[in-house]
This record gives C-alpha cells, structure tokens and sequence, in this order.
C-alpha cells in the first residue's frame, strides 16, 4: 500500500499542536489549547477537524487498528481537554494530532497496526463502561449522603 500524500495532515497537525511557541521556553503550542479555553466549543471544533482527518485516512484504505488508535488519541483529547484550565494546559503537551500524524507515517512507512481494531474496540468500550458504571455509583452514594444529611433537617 502507497502512502498518500500527508502534507496537508502535517500542516493541519501543526498549526493545531505545535505552530507557537511561548516565548523564552521551548514549549510549543497550537490552536487546540487556545480553542480550548472556550469550554465545550473549543473543544468540539478540533475534535471535529481530527475526525475529518480520520475519516479521510479511512477513505483511503487505512487498517482498523490504525483507526482506533488514531480515535482514541484524539477522544483523549477530547475529553480531558474540556476540563476548565486544566485541560489547556493538558492539550499544550499531549498533542493528538501530531500523535496520529506518527501512527500514520509509520503505518505507511514500517507496516504497524495492520489489524482490524476489533480488540481496541472492545478494550475502549469495556473501559467506558467501566468508568460509567463507576460514575452511576459515586451519584448513588453521592446522593444518599445527600439525603442522609437533609433528613434531619427536614
């Protein structure tokens, strides 16, 4: 399988990872952390332009595997990202994009992640139920310490 032509992956990567740099410093930047700062939104604008890079990827013949790599990199981003301030600082070092942009070069260039992502499926899924159910949990008792505490003063 030919590698397609990336550069316009790189260009995108960069400017949503790696464009700045905070004076003074070696940390790099891009538009991902300051799209971020707008709780939600910011978020969902880079996640959006990460699934079109994928879905593009995928249109092209990529594995699977690669795929669910490449979406559970960006959905970490996602996710951890939209934590307030917290998230800002997380999106300047973790870099989804320039992470997928790895996995594809050595996709196309070593021949990695030929498989189906059948088994990456079923690990994200067990984990999100995991953390759902773990989350259902904590409200419960949340909850019942809540009304324990009001009963008296009811």
């Amino acid at each position: 399988m030919s590698a397609p032509n990336t550069k316009w992956i790189e260009v995108v990567s960069e400017w949503l990872d790696t464009k700045f740099t905070i004076p003074g410093t070696k940390i790099k930047f891009g538009l991902d952390p300051l799209f971020s700062i707008v709780p939600a939104a910011g978020d969902l604008v880079t996640y959006i332009v990460s699934l079109v890079i994928i879905y593009t990827i995928k249109r092209n013949g990529a594995s699977g595997e690669l795929l669910m790599r490449m979406l559970i990199n960006s959905s970490i981003d996602v996710i951890f990202g939209s934590i307030p301030v917290l998230g800002t600082i997380f999106d300047v070092y973790y870099r989804s994009n320039e992470k997928n942009l790895k996995l594809l070069k050595v996709y196309y260039e070593e021949g990695k992640y030929q498989g189906s992502g059948k088994f990456l499926l079923a690990l994200v899924l067990l984990v999100v139920l995991a953390i759902l159910v773990g989350l259902v949990y904590l409200t419960i008792l949340v909850l019942n310490e809540t009304v324990e505490f009001l009963e008296p003063l009811l």
